[in-house]
């Protein structure tokens, strides 16, 4: 049973970081990147007018764009930041599944551990943008269960690739990639492969990842997944300590949009400590991908031997950037560096 040893404000106490240390600390490290791949599409323009034939508006397109989606989007933050990262996923025999493999090979990040499979389309989501904001969202997937031999192949090469990596994440969109026998697999490798294991969970497989270093649901997944409502700081904490407890877990960090997150760290056997840290003011255009970044940057910074509170620290920071643009964006060590500086003063 876990008791509550320290509940604190982290704006009450500004951590003296050296920022600059851990971002060039981070540099090379290898991340093991499992998941759901999306490829999200960006259909733009202006809509002024109401279709005849139904009441809605008329999107006319001025533009498109193709970006990283889901794990792909994890993958192409960390090798923003420096990191070198290996992606173990799935695409379709399509066009889409064509696209992101050419934007994986132009960004460097690899993507041998990805496999083809004709039996499922590649996961996208259009997403129909007027006037810089979202009217509509089409999503093209599958959530099937991976075929058996596709899956083999899948939890062989992340095995593989394992022996050689600084730190891995599973960011499970709960699109039928990560199973329970996939996490039971690697976490049986870990061992004899010591390293940060941090999960971008869904609530489909929430209650497999006992064991892992770190989970980052945010407070709709948390509460779900516990069954009870968080609506204050009471119940947040009951919820989070409460995962601690059961995934048996070194940190839990719960994302709570404009109210930041909340970093649970188990400090021994029977106690935790919870530290509050507050959103940066920014103006927000689009939440889409933060939960990736916020993930991407915080295995990094535990990668390169940070400890929890100071990984979440930065890893606010990058959320607090990119839900300032449209669409999913990587991060960018300069972006980094000039936000920390600005809340260090």
């Amino acid at each position: 049973m876990i008791e509550l040893s320290n509940f604190e404000e982290i704006n009450r106490h500004k951590l003296h970081v050296n920022f600059r240390g851990i971002l060039n600390q981070i540099q090379s490290k290898r991340v093991v990147v499992i998941g759901d791949l999306i490829l999200d599409e960006y259909v733009q323009g202006k809509a002024d007018r109401i279709s005849p034939e139904a009441p809605v508006p008329v999107l006319e397109v001025t533009h498109e764009t193709v970006r990283f989606g889901g794990a792909a989007n994890v993958a192409h933050n960390i090798s923003s930041l420096g990191g070198l990262v290996e992606v173990i996923g799935v695409v379709g025999d399509d066009q889409n599944g064509e696209i992101l493999m050419r934007m994986f090979d132009q960004s460097g990040i690899g993507a041998d551990g990805i496999s083809v499979d004709p039996g499922r389309p590649t996961s996208t989501k259009s997403r129909l943008m007027a006037n810089r904001q979202q009217i509509v969202r089409v999503d093209r997937e599958s959530k099937a269960p991976l075929a058996e031999d596709v899956s083999i192949v899948l939890i062989e090469s992340a095995l593989a690739k394992m022996a050689d990596s600084d730190a891995i994440i599973f960011e499970d969109y709960d699109k039928g990639v990560v199973s329970l026998d996939f996490i039971q697999q690697v976490l049986k490798k870990l061992p004899t492969h010591p390293q940060p294991v941090v999960v971008d969970p869904k609530v489909g497989n929430f209650w497999n990842y006992k064991g892992v270093t770190s989970i980052t649901p945010n407070v709709k997944e948390a509460s779900t997944a516990v069954g009870r409502s968080i609506t204050d700081d009471k119940s947040l904490v009951s919820v989070g300590c409460e995962i601690v407890d059961r995934l048996e877990l070194g940190s839990l960090l719960i994302t709570r949009g404009e109210d930041g997150m909340t970093l649970f760290k188990q400090d021994t056997d029977s106690q935790v400590s919870v530290n509050h840290i507050p959103t940066q003011p920014r103006e927000v255009f689009d939440v889409t991908g933060a939960g990736d970044t916020v993930v991407s940057v915080y295995t990094l910074a535990l990668a390169a031997g940070t400890d929890f509170l100071t990984a979440a620290q930065l890893a606010n920071y990058a959320g607090g950037i990119v839900v300032g643009e449209i669409g999913c964006v990587a991060v960018t060590p300069d972006q980094l560096m000039e936000i920390a500086e600005e809340n260090d003063e």
